[in-house]
């Protein structure tokens, strides 16, 4: 979980501890001993790395009665982010706490023009922000396909979404902008060029050390999968040319607003999953959203005795 998930799951720390009557008079900016006692607890709250620097703002008015707001501002090799603390008026209590808006509906995540694997009318939709270079990423789709698309069909329908982290995965955004190419003229012929780049990113990985070679190995599967879905052949060749990277960056922003940091992270009917997750929690996700649908989920797949014992793994030594 990221440094700033965790503050935002967080709503209360104290400095203090008891209850005392509340000064009145607005405080002003802590003292240097104060800002200090404020830095070491927020750190230890909320394990921030060492290497992320944690900077106080000046109090400001606040609308919560007998505390003041407290800005701040944590910055790393990441970027910078800044966060809204609560400072009692008596300089003792430091609250974290965050509204959210329950008109907004967390499952509205535009998937216009975005292709679909299973049927449309499928009560639960299944978002993914995937990075094609992502190993993490390529487990999950391995995990979805076929043993989640088979064991919910009918029920469930999934669509990707691009967030390729170019920070770390240098040819992501060249492969998505490939996919995208794909995905504008043939829906089977994305997902193949999916499968076929999560199931070998290793060895597309470790052909060359340099990525600039691997866009030509993207580029020719690319241009394979089209064929093979009988797309217009000098359309493709056309946009794998051009490396139109304007709608990934729409895909990144809009992830980015959805608070998505890292891949995979997945929206089961709103429900936020990140990072890769076992089977057993990822099926009880999508159980929850049928059930709340009004659909029975289907039973747990029946488990040979083998299996079972394979599954569990050795049993743990006694000491």
């Amino acid at each position: 979980m990221s440094l700033f998930r965790s503050l935002a799951c967080c709503l209360l720390a104290v400095l203090a501890a008891g209850c005392s009557a509340q000064k009145t008079s607005p405080p002003s900016t802590p003292t240097s001993q104060q800002a200090r006692r404020i830095e070491v607890l927020i750190r230890s709250k909320f394990q921030v790395d060492p290497g992320v620097d944690v900077k106080l703002g000046p109090v400001t008015k606040s609308t919560l009665s007998g505390y003041e707001t407290l800005p701040v501002t944590f910055s790393g090799a990441g970027g910078s982010k800044e966060v809204s603390f609560l400072l009692s008026n008596d300089g003792k209590t430091l609250a974290r706490m965050e509204t959210f808006d329950l008109t907004k509906d967390p499952s509205s995540i535009s998937t216009a023009g975005r292709p679909v694997r299973g049927p449309a009318s499928a009560k639960v939709e299944i978002i993914n922000f995937d990075d094609l270079e992502c190993p993490y990423c390529a487990q999950l789709h391995a995990q979805l396909f076929p043993a989640t698309a088979d064991h919910y069909k009918g029920l469930v329908k999934f669509v990707y979404k691009d967030y390729p982290l170019v920070q770390i995965h240098p040819w992501a955004m060249h492969a998505a902008v490939d996919a995208n190419c794909l995905a504008r003229l043939n829906g089977g012929a994305y997902w193949n060029f999916v499968d076929y780049v999560h199931e070998h990113a290793d060895a597309i990985s470790s052909s060359t050390h340099d990525a600039k070679q691997v866009f030509p190995i993207l580029d020719k599967q690319a241009l394979a999968d089209g064929q093979a879905s009988k797309v217009d052949p000098v359309t493709l060749a056309a946009c794998v040319e051009k490396q139109d990277q304007s709608p990934i960056e729409m895909s990144l922003q809009q992830g980015t607003a959805l608070g998505v940091d890292g891949t995979p992270t997945l929206f089961i009917n709103g429900e936020e999953i990140t990072g890769l997750t076992s089977r057993a929690t990822l099926w009880k996700a999508i159980d929850r959203a049928l059930k709340a649908e009004g659909v029975q989920p289907p039973p747990e797949p029946a488990q040979s005795s083998e299996a079972a014992t394979k599954a569990a793994g050795p049993a743990s030594p006694q000491h």
